[in-house]
């Protein structure tokens, strides 16, 4: 995509953040309830007893060490073990675009950018507040942008599905310049219950500007090519959605949270994301040895590393792909643009990066990026 760039970048982070020991603390807590009341059951094998967390198996099996949340009194009682994040009118900003606006402030400051200067405004996440109005609508309105909004979900690639539908319309001419918004409030589909999973996400919002190459007031990045697969699968699904209000006997049940079979995530998802971005380079005449830096989708640490490995053809430095899982864990869409918005104003003109996001879908969203000089 010749003579698009990608500009500005923001990131919102929540003031609260729960640490591994506190995260475990709280579900031990949980755990040592449930199998104290369930006890005459568990011995007589009708109630399986639950099994405690640690802090070395969740940095063993993921990388994180901490994520930043909305609500983390909610989150840490064993009672509740939910964020509580109260409902606002129907004239107050939703909670996800007031994220997505402070995200987007400073993606337009970054960008050199006021509302006058953007056509469009598209929010992907993978969760929306609600069914409609469309949040980026919402966004839209905030920043008082003149032009147009819309909402798509394709759950952690969204970032980078909706920077190709963003560059697609910028290229065609239907907008100077498209913001685009990831408002992540993962604690709210999470089961702090389940014990293979309770420490994966947390709540954080990004945003990006993209437009023509040639309108970049702040440098930025050239989108040298996008990419985009998708491959169905079970294996990551949320079953929450208007429809479950006409099958009673299953609202609240636990597949109305995320849920997914880590195992099978990583045996499948590790080599369709590696062979795809090869063929994305290869695709471009670029050599994988060419690239200084790789952010990629930031849900596993073990992943993200043999994606790496598997792309460069050995050990990455840890410049080369960042990791910022240790401190704000699995962000859905945001995770490979918060790498990114944290990690490349070290690099030079005329540099090479590759942006990619991968997950329920399966999918996977593929980025090539060119510094561009100041």
């Amino acid at each position: 995509m010749p003579g698009l760039a990608l500009t500005g970048t923001g990131l919102y982070t929540p003031e609260q953040s729960i640490s591994n020991d506190e995260l475990v603390a709280s579900f031990n807590e949980y755990v040592r309830r449930h199998n104290e009341a369930n006890h005459a059951a568990i011995a007589e094998g009708t109630v399986a007893a639950l099994a405690p967390s640690s802090t070395e198996f969740i940095v063993k099996a993921s990388g994180i060490k901490q994520r930043y949340v909305m609500d983390k009194a909610g989150v840490l009682d064993p009672e509740t073990m939910c964020p509580r994040i109260p409902e606002r009118s129907n004239d107050q900003v939703s909670v996800l675009a007031e994220i997505a606006v402070a995200a987007a402030r400073q993606a337009m400051a970054h960008a050199g950018r006021d509302a006058s200067d953007i056509d469009g405004v598209l929010v992907g996440a993978s969760n929306m507040q609600r069914a409609y109005p469309a949040m980026a609508v919402e966004v839209q309105d905030a920043l008082g942008i003149d032009g147009f909004g819309f909402d798509m979900n394709v759950a952690c690639s969204s970032a980078t599905f909706a920077l190709q539908a963003a560059a697609d319309m910028v290229a065609s001419g239907h907008a100077r310049a498209i913001l685009v918004c990831n408002p992540e409030i993962c604690s709210g589909h999470l089961n702090f219950r389940d014990r293979d999973s309770h420490f994966i996400f947390g709540d954080v919002a990004t945003a990006f500007i993209v437009e023509q190459a040639s309108t970049a007031r702040n440098g930025g990045w050239e989108i040298v090519s996008t990419k985009l697969k998708t491959k169905f699968s079970n294996n990551i699904r949320n079953n929450f959605g208007f429809l479950n209000r006409t099958a009673p006997q299953s609202i609240g049940k636990a597949d109305k949270l995320f849920v997914q079979e880590g195992r099978k995530v990583f045996k499948d998802v590790v080599p369709m994301v590696s062979e795809m971005i090869l063929a994305h380079l290869a695709e471009n005449g670029i050599e994988a040895a060419h690239l200084k830096r790789i952010w990629l989708h930031q849900a596993n640490q073990g992943m993200n590393d043999m994606i790496a490995r598997r792309v460069l053809g050995r050990d990455p430095a840890p410049e080369e792909a960042p990791n910022i899982l240790n401190e704000y864990a699995n962000t859905s869409s945001a995770g490979s643009v918060i790498a990114f918005h944290k990690y490349n104003d070290d690099l030079g003109a005329g540099d090479l990066g590759l942006l990619c996001s991968f997950g329920a879908g399966y999918s996977v969203g593929s980025v090539i990026l060119r510094k561009l000089a100041r």
